[in-house]
């Protein structure tokens, strides 16, 4: 009796692993689709680099477009997950409260290599997290973004809204095996040491400003980058690396390939601007080791400030 009950569990284990909450296939699988990945993904470059156990997949020569869905049931469940990411804002007023998009920060509807793409995503989570010190679903990835980056409140896991856009992750994630990552995913790290405010300024003033907006506040073209509006002090984005790396790989928008130096000054002196505060922030890395660029009190551990 005890053997068959064992028998059953490991099959319905293994239908539940290959298998979405709404019954399709969500990628294709190397090792068991419930297999833990372990990263700390506030980390641009850990992020990327936190399957070391196998070799990164290529980057997809055709990443997946919405336009070319069929016109069925989950064909419009991927389309209005799309819509979601792409609006997130009208989309979720409730769940939103600043004047970020998702695709604020994941360019290109999230299909565009070094600036943290979603491109594989689904292949990388359930993943173990440093930062809450837990195991992480793509769920509770979605509402840190919505906690954090665009200062609003978590989406049930079972609200239409996170189905469809879980399904545009599984969507773009077709064909990448379970437990890789794939190459181009998060952005390239900018290994500096120093970050020097006072030239941020004058990067940020002849270089950000004419889209961001001289205060930060954001303009039609860009969104705020400091201010009530923007994202807040607990978001990845408020770490200086993560920033510098986002930044020297993506922009200027219209001309990327901003000079690694640059970089890290300009991302010193916007994360040194106001912004939200995060009510759990000092929660964060319950067990100590928050990376060093982490602008808040954690365990163990006082911020030092940029120059």
């Amino acid at each position: 009796m005890i053997r068959r009950l064992t028998t059953l569990v490991l099959a319905l284990s293994a239908v539940a692993a290959c298998w979405s909450p709404d019954g399709v296939p969500s990628h294709s699988a190397g090792p068991s689709a419930r297999a833990v990945n372990v990263a700390d993904a506030e980390d641009v470059s850990a992020a990327a680099g936190g399957m070391a156990a196998h070799a990164p997949a290529p980057w997809p020569d055709n990443v997946p477009r919405v336009d070319t869905l069929s016109d069925t049931p989950h064909g419009a469940q991927i389309r209005r997950g799309h819509a979601i990411l792409t609006a997130t804002k009208d989309s979720l007023p409730q769940y939103v409260g600043n004047d970020l998009r998702c695709t604020s920060c994941h360019l290109d509807d999230g299909r565009r290599a070094n600036a943290l793409p979603w491109v594989g995503l689904m292949a990388r989570f359930p993943q173990y997290r440093t930062r809450n010190a837990k195991i992480n679903t793509i769920e509770d990835r979605v509402n840190d973004c919505l906690e954090r980056s665009l200062v609003g409140r978590a989406l049930p896991n079972d609200d239409p809204a996170m189905r469809a856009i879980v399904s545009y992750f599984a969507f773009l994630s077709n064909d990448v095996p379970v437990g890789h990552r794939v190459q181009g995913q998060g952005a390239p790290p900018v290994r500096l040491e120093t970050a020097n405010r006072a030239r941020g300024d004058s990067v940020y003033a002849t270089t950000c400003a004419r889209c961001h907006g001289a205060a930060g506040e954001g303009t039609p073209l860009a969104p705020p980058v400091w201010g009530e509006r923007a994202y807040s002090l607990g978001a990845g984005m408020g770490r200086v690396r993560t920033m510098a790396a986002f930044v020297a790989a993506n922009m200027p928008y219209d001309n990327p390939g901003m000079d690694p130096q640059d970089a890290m000054d300009v991302a010193a002196y916007v994360n040194s601007q106001p912004r939200p505060t995060f009510a759990r922030a000092a929660l964060d890395w319950p067990f100590g080791g928050a990376p060093a660029d982490v602008p808040y009190a954690t365990v163990g551990r006082t911020p030092v400030p940029w120059e």
